[in-house]
């Protein structure tokens, strides 16, 4: 795993990148958050893909949701990077686009755009 702090618009991003899972469930998560937010006072992640389980793009098991609600319940704004293509699920391509036009949790392609939808809310 390898962490970078970056500043852009006066906000603090943690950018995580990870071979393995590190998000396998809500325990997991809420670590994450809890060794971020404190440990490097940051209040936007970014991961990539690769840094969480499979389970979280199955809809149906419902880790997603609670995982991401943990990321709003805690004010954490979060970004995934990676390449989605390979998940032909019309609900998860769903759940992608409605997430993308909020403001608190972001997918998309390169750990650049993640840093700047971040920054930009």
């Amino acid at each position: 795993m390898t962490q970078q702090i970056i500043k852009q618009n006066g906000r603090l991003i943690a950018v995580i990148q990870s071979d393995a899972p590190l998000i396998r469930d809500v325990s997991s998560a809420l670590d994450l958050i809890a060794s971020i937010r404190y440990a490097a006072d940051c209040d936007r992640i970014a991961v990539n893909k690769q840094a969480l389980s499979e389970d979280f793009f199955t809809l149906s098991t419902c880790l997603a949701g609670e995982i991401l609600q943990r990321f709003i319940n805690y004010q954490v704004k979060f970004a995934v990077f990676g390449d989605f293509s390979g998940y032909t699920s019309k609900p998860l391509r769903d759940f992608i686009r409605e997430s993308n036009r909020g403001r608190d949790i972001f997918f998309t392609d390169t750990a650049e755009q993640a840093v700047e939808r971040l920054a930009a809310h």
